[in-house]
C-alpha cells in the first residue's frame, strides 16, 4: 500500500508587491496553521518518508516545516519545479521514480493544481484546498508506477480551521 498526502502550502504574504510570485514568504499565521496540521498528524501516528515540493518559497518553507516534524532527511526532500504550475498528470509523474520501499509521501503544492489533483481521488469534490489543508489517499499497490491504475481510497481530509 502507498499513502500520498497532498497539501497546499501555508498562508503566504502579499505584502511586498515587488516580489516575484515564487518569492512570496509565509505569514506567521500560515506557520501556526501548519503546526496545527502537524500536531493532528502526529497524534494520529502519521508517517512521512519523502517530501516533494514546488520550488516556490511558500511551498518549500511549508514542506521544510513538515519534513522537520516528521524527521525526513535532506536525501528524501525533493524540490521539483514541475510541481509549481502542474496539471494532474504532471503531478502524478512526480511519484514514478520513488523507491518502492517508500510507502508514505507528502506533496506540497499550489492551487488550482493541488485541488484539481486531489479531486481526482475525492468522491465529494472540493472547490479548493485551503492553505495548509491536506488530503490523504491510500493506493492499493506496492509499486509507485501503478498508482494511476490502482484502487484508491480517501483516508481523510483536514483543514486548519478544524483545530482552531
Amino acid at each position: 500500500m502507498k499513502i500520498v498526502y497532498l497539501m497546499r502550502h501555508a498562508k503566504s504574504s502579499w505584502k511586498h508587491a515587488e516580489l516575484n510570485d515564487l518569492d512570496r514568504p509565509l505569514l506567521e499565521k500560515g506557520l501556526k496553521r501548519t503546526r496545527l496540521i502537524i500536531e493532528h498528524l502526529q497524534k494520529n501516528n502519521a508517517v512521512i518518508e519523502v517530501v516533494i515540493t514546488s520550488h516556490a518559497i511558500r511551498a518549500s518553507e511549508t514542506a521544510r516545516l513538515m519534513a522537520h516534524a516528521f524527521n525526513v532527511d535532506d536525501h528524501n526532500f525533493r524540490i521539483e519545479k514541475g510541481v509549481y504550475m502542474a496539471d494532474a498528470s504532471s503531478l502524478m509523474d512526480q511519484f514514478y521514480d520513488l523507491p518502492q520501499k517508500v510507502s508514505h509521501v507528502l506533496m506540497v503544492g499550489h492551487n488550482p493544481s493541488i485541488t484539481s489533483f486531489a479531486n481526482t481521488f475525492l468522491k465529494d469534490k472540493i472547490e479548493y484546498l485551503p492553505t495548509s489543508g491536506l488530503v490523504a489517499i491510500s493506493f492499493d499497490t506496492d509499486k509507485w508506477e501503478e498508482l494511476p491504475l490502482a484502487r484508491f481510497k480517501t483516508e481523510f481530509m483536514i483543514f486548519p480551521k478544524m483545530f482552531q
